[in-house]
C-alpha cells in the first residue's frame, strides 16, 4: 500500500502528500476505490463525502488540499476558480530542454478514442497556460519548475511533451513519453499556498520529492 502522509491538520481543511500511483478520488471500478479521499474519510469520519478541492493525476505525487466541511470546500474551491491558489511543481524531464524559462500556452481536449489522452486542438480545445523555468540538471536531464496558471487535465505533462511546448516529456510518463504504466513519474506538486478564509492570511506548504537532489536549492529565484 502506498503511504499517504498528512502534512497539516486543521478543523476546516487537510493538506496531504500524495504518493505517485495513488488515485486522488475513487474510480468507477471496485478495483479503483483505494484513493486519497477514501483514506481521509476513514481517518476523519466527520469529513464531507467529497472532500477533494482539487485533484492530482494518479501518477503525480505531492501536495493535495482537502476540505473537512461544506463551507470550507466552497470557499477553497472559489479560490481555485479565481486563481488565488498558487501552485508549483517540480519535474524531471527525459532529456534536456533548450532555454532557461518561458510560458507554454496550448489549447487541448480529451481524445474520446484514446481516453484519458489529451490532444492539441487550437479550435475546440481549452487553453492551458504554464510558466516554466529550468532550475538544474540531473544526469543530463532538465529539472524544471512549473507554475501553472490554469489547471487543465494533464496540463503539465502535455506542455512538457508537446513539440509546441518544451518538446521533452516528463521522465516516466506513460501517456506522453516512453514510460510504462506503473513506472514512477517524476512530477511532484511541491508548493501550495492559499488564503485562510477565517483570517485572510496566506498559508504555504512545501514538499520535496524523494528524487530531488539534496544539494539543489529548494526555493530558486523565480524568473517565470
Amino acid at each position: 500500500m502506498k503511504e499517504l502522509t498528512i502534512i497539516h491538520t486543521d478543523p476546516d481543511f487537510l493538506v496531504v502528500n500524495k504518493p505517485g500511483g495513488l488515485l486522488a478520488v475513487p474510480g468507477r471500478s471496485p478495483d479503483y476505490q483505494d484513493c486519497v479521499t477514501n483514506r481521509i474519510k476513514a481517518l476523519f469520519p466527520d469529513c464531507i463525502a467529497q472532500p477533494a478541492v482539487h485533484r492530482l493525476d494518479m501518477a503525480t505525487s505531492g501536495l493535495m488540499l482537502l476540505a473537512r466541511n461544506a463551507v470550507s470546500h466552497r470557499m477553497l474551491s472559489k479560490q481555485f476558480e479565481e486563481r488565488l491558489v498558487k501552485k508549483e511543481y517540480l519535474a524531471l524531464l527525459a532529456g534536456k530542454v533548450e532555454g532557461e524559462h518561458g510560458t507554454v500556452e496550448l489549447a487541448f481536449r480529451l481524445d474520446p478514442d484514446n481516453r484519458p489522452h489529451q490532444v492539441y486542438d487550437p479550435i475546440h480545445g481549452k487553453t492551458g497556460i504554464s510558466h516554466w523555468q529550468t532550475i538544474g540538471e540531473i544526469e543530463g536531464r532538465s529539472l524544471i519548475l512549473f507554475l501553472p496558471v490554469t489547471g487543465r487535465t494533464h496540463q503539465l505533462r502535455l506542455h512538457a511533451a508537446h513539440p509546441k511546448g518544451l518538446g521533452v516529456s516528463i521522465l516516466g510518463d506513460s501517456l506522453y513519453g516512453n514510460g510504462e504504466f506503473g513506472d514512477p513519474m517524476f512530477l511532484h506538486a511541491s508548493r501550495l499556498s492559499f488564503l485562510d478564509h477565517r483570517s485572510g492570511e496566506r498559508i504555504e506548504f512545501v514538499s520535496s520529492p524523494t528524487w530531488y537532489p539534496e544539494n539543489q536549492e529548494q526555493t530558486p529565484d523565480r524568473e517565470c
